[in-house]
């Protein structure tokens, strides 16, 4: 019977190679900061509050397109096209027509404010927790939150 010898790694070098080195992800990057350049070189040409506003997205077929908050800002958009493929022609690329798409800005997170203080009732209310539980540990937890809320009471009127 013949054993079968493990054949040697084909992998020179040593340690990984960074991710970057890849064919496909190599592209995809090159793409992104082609489209990331072309963007600033568009907008820096439109009038403040568009630039600020609008997005470029992709060269596709020719193509610019752009997004847009809302259907106001596309149609401001729109009238400036021929403004913009001459931009682009300037910085050598080719394009033909200028599409702009609305895409609403996703919705800020609203982050709720966790400095509100407890109020004189709620402190009442823990107090009375605390009275009428047996367990020791949890009385105690119940009267800090308590006396937490008293402080900060006392502090928003101005005596401490």
């Amino acid at each position: 019977m013949q054993r079968d010898v493990p054949t040697p790694s084909r992998r020179t070098g040593s340690g990984l190679k960074p991710v970057i080195e890849f064919g496909p992800v190599a592209s995809l990057a090159r793409k992104a900061r082609e489209l990331d350049a072309l963007d600033r070189a568009l907008r820096q040409t439109l009038p403040s509050p568009l630039r600020d506003q609008v997005r470029f997205a992709n060269l596709h077929d020719g193509r610019l397109v752009f997004l847009a908050p809302t259907p106001a800002l596309a149609a401001r958009l729109r009238l400036l096209q021929t403004q913009i493929l001459s931009t682009a022609r300037a910085i050598g690329t080719y394009a033909s027509a200028v599409t702009v798409k609305v895409a609403p800005q996703p919705p800020t997170e609203i982050v709720p404010d966790r400095s509100k203080p407890l109020s004189p009732a709620a402190a009442s209310h823990l107090r009375a927790a605390a009275a009428s539980t047996t367990d020791p540990e949890l009385r105690d937890l119940f009267l800090e939150l308590a006396s937490i809320a008293e402080v900060s009471d006392s502090r928003s009127d101005g005596t401490a």
